[in-house]
C-alpha cells in the first residue's frame, strides 16, 4: 500500500521525513490541515517496530490534532511529529537540535510541543534551531508543561460524563486508569482529591509506585486493567486501547481519558453506543494541553505574556462543546464519536472555504 492509498492519509496536506545520521534522528512530521491556522501538535518519541508503523501513527495523530484544535475553537490546524527511537536510551541534545532543524525546514507550517517520550527539557534543545516550539519555560510567553492542563480537562470531562451517565458525582466512583505518565499521574491526583477510588496500570513501575503511594490506588498488571471492576475506564497511554477484545472485558459505563485515538476503529465506537457505554471523544476531552500550547503560540505571535485566563476561557468553552456532542448523540441516537467527527469536519471545511475565498 502506498502513502496516498493509506486510510490514515485522508486529507493530509503534507508528510515530511527527516534523517540526520550523525545526530541519530529519524523523524516524520505530518501536517494534516492548515485551514484554521498553522498545524500544531506534540512530538512523540517511540521505539516503533517499523518505519511504516511510525508513519501510520503520525498520520492518525496529525488528523486527530486537526479535529482536536477545531473542537477547541483554536486558530490552529493539525499536525504531529514522531521520532523513531527509544526515549529511555537514545535521547541526546544533538538529536533534539536536529529535530529543531527539521521543524524549521517545514517553514512555519508546524508548531511542536511535548508528547509521549518527550519532555519540555528535550524541546529546549530543539528551540535552539527553530522558534516553532511551545510548552516551554523561561520566557514571558512560556506556558510550561501542558500535561497538567490536559489532566484538568480530562478530569472535568470525567465529572461531566459520570453525572450524565450515572447521575452522581465522583465520590466513591472507581476509575481504572491505563497509563500513569504525566497526564495519568496528574489525573489520578485530581480524582483522588474528589473522592474517587483508583485502579492503575503502567509498564513504568516507578510511576506506578509514586501514584499508588500518593493516592492509595490499587496496582494491576497492564493486561488486567481491562478487567477492573470500575465505573469509569480512563485510557491515558497509547492509542487503540478500546477494541473488540478489550471492549468485551470492560465493566465500565463511562470511557473518558487522556490518550489519543482510543478507539481501534469506528465500529468499536458504535458497539460502545449500542451497549449503553458513554464515550467522551478523546480529542474533545483531552484538548486542554493544546489549548495551553495555543496560549503560548498566541502570546509569542502577539509579543505578550502568557495569559492563563485565556486558557481557562477556552477550556470552559471546550467542555461546553463536550456537552453539545453528548446532547446531539442523545437526541439523534448516534454515537458520540460520529457526532464529534461531524462537528470537527464542518469547522475545518468552513475555515478552508473562508481561506480560499480570502
Amino acid at each position: 500500500m502506498t502513502l496516498f492509498d493509506s486510510p490514515a492519509f485522508e486529507g493530509h496536506e503534507g508528510v515530511h521525513a527527516f534523517a540526520d545520521e550523525a545526530a541519530g534522528l529519524k523523524c516524520i512530521i505530518a501536517v494534516h490541515s492548515t485551514a484554521r491556522g498553522p498545524a500544531a501538535g506534540g512530538c512523540r518519541m517511540w521505539n516503533y517496530p517499523s518505519a511504516e508503523a511510525a508513519l501510520v501513527d503520525a498520520l492518525r495523530l496529525s488528523r486527530a490534532m486537526s479535529y482536536k484544535n477545531a473542537m477547541a475553537d483554536l486558530a490552529l490546524g493539525g499536525g504531529k511529529a514522531v521520532i523513531i527511537g527509544d526515549a529511555r536510551t537514545q535521547k541526546t541534545p544533538a538529536l533534539f537540535e536536529a529535530f529543531g532543524g527539521a521543524i524549521e525546514d517545514v517553514g512555519g507550517k508546524y508548531w511542536t510541543a511535548e508528547d509521549v517520550g518527550v519532555s519540555p527539557a528535550d524541546l529546549m534543545h530543539a528551540r535552539k534551531r527553530t522558534r516553532y516550539v511551545a510548552g516551554l519555560t523561561g520566557h514571558p510567553a512560556a506556558s510550561g508543561d501542558p500535561s497538567p492542563v490536559t489532566a484538568e480537562g480530562v478530569f472535568r470531562g470525567i465529572k461531566i460524563s459520570v453525572r450524565r451517565r450515572l447521575n452522581r458525582d465522583l465520590d466513591g466512583i472507581t476509575v481504572a486508569i491505563q497509563g500513569v505518565g504525566h497526564v495519568g499521574a496528574y489525573l489520578a491526583q485530581k480524582l483522588h482529591a474528589a473522592g474517587a477510588k483508583l485502579v492503575i496500570a503502567d509498564v513504568n513501575q516507578d510511576a506506578l509506585r509514586q501514584v499508588a503511594e500518593a493516592t492509595g490506588a490499587r496496582i494491576v498488571t497492564p493486561g488486567a486493567i481491562f478487567d477492573a471492576d470500575a465505573e469509569v475506564f480512563a485510557p491515558c497511554a497509547l492509542g487503540g486501547a478500546i477494541n473488540a477484545d478489550t471492549l468485551a472485558r470492560l465493566k465500565a459505563k463511562v470511557i473518558a481519558g487522556g490518550a489519543n485515538n482510543q478507539l481501534a476503529d469506528p465500529e468499536v465506537g458504535r458497539a460502545l453506543f449500542a451497549q449503553g457505554i458513554l464515550y467522551a471523544p478523546d480529542y474533545v476531552i483531552n484538548g486542554g494541553g493544546i489549548i495551553n500550547v495555543a496560549g503560548e503560540i498566541r502570546a509569542i505571535d502577539q509579543g505578550e505574556a502568557f495569559d492563563p485566563a485565556w486558557v481557562e476561557m477556552k477550556l470552559d468553552r471546550l467542555l461546553q462543546t463536550l456537552h453539545e456532542v453528548m446532547d446531539r448523540s442523545l437526541a439523534e441516537k448516534r454515537p458520540t464519536h460520529e457526532v464529534a467527527n461531524e462537528i470537527a469536519k464542518a469547522r475545518i471545511s468552513l475555515a478552508a472555504q473562508q481561506k480560499a475565498a480570502a
